[in-house]
């Protein structure tokens, strides 16, 4: 069935999956499975455990993985963290999709997760099709304003080819571009992830694969939503490394 949502919200049982009574237990999940890949243990594994330990829903189980990181991976990844201030000047080279979807949850009222590594997140993984939904310019909006007004002079945003719909994209995102005089590249390539471990500018994304990567990164996502967007569902699933 074709997808027909016309807002990025929220799923119909996230009120109960992610009600507060429940976060501080989802914490705990996050704390156990960030203590298991610590060591070594294989994620599907891992989750599993952790995840029939808590009794977790299929939603829960993924927002858990995506807010566990290992301590080591942890600590390298705040190394590598720049700060708003460090952006001035700068050009800064973005995960399309992954800083996109993120600010139109906020926006729609969906679930933002908060990580381990203090990253911004939304509860999807982006493949097979995009469709742009009513905060989609509103998104866009809130991205060309925070990078203007944290003085970057130039943005790179690349998009998954694969994924449907990205070419309309791209042409919403260079018409809101030229629309308020901000410079941006966007290009659609097979493979964002692979380009953007190897940058060595500023890399704007909250993927895992990425942010163990020897890259300069910045939680944009955060920067927006926690500035930008007032009320929004922030689930922060920050817990301590060790079991209870």
């Amino acid at each position: 069935m074709p997808d027909q949502r016309s807002h990025r919200g929220a799923h119909p049982e996230d009120h109960r999956l992610f009600a507060p009574a429940v976060v501080p237990a989802l914490g705990s999940a996050a704390g156990d499975l960030s203590w298991l890949l610590e060591r070594r243990y294989a994620t599907p594994s891992a989750l599993k455990v952790v995840g029939d330990r808590y009794a977790l829903d299929a939603r829960q189980r993924t927002a858990v993985m995506r807010c566990a990181c290992g301590e080591t991976a942890c600590r390298q990844r705040q190394s590598r963290r720049v700060t708003a201030g460090d952006l001035t000047g700068h050009r800064v080279e973005i995960d399309g999709y992954n800083l996109l979807t993120t600010i139109e949850a906020a926006l729609g009222g969906g679930v933002v997760l908060v990580g381990r590594d203090g990253c911004h997140r939304d509860m999807a993984s982006m493949h097979g099709t995009y469709r742009a939904v009513e905060e989609t310019r509103p998104a866009l909006q809130l991205i060309g304003g925070t990078l203007s007004r944290l003085g970057v002079v130039g943005a790179k945003f690349l998009l998954d080819s694969p994924v449907s719909n990205s070419g309309r994209l791209k042409a919403v995102m260079a018409e809101v571009a030229e629309a308020n005089n901000w410079a941006w590249e966007v290009e659609l390539v097979l493979n964002p992830d692979a380009l953007l471990i190897h940058s060595t500018g500023i890399v704007v994304t909250a993927d895992s694969m990425i942010l163990d990567a020897p890259v300069r990164w910045f939680d944009l996502a955060g920067e927006i939503v926690s500035r930008e967007v007032p009320g929004a569902w922030m689930v922060d699933l920050r817990a301590d490394l060790i079991p209870s």
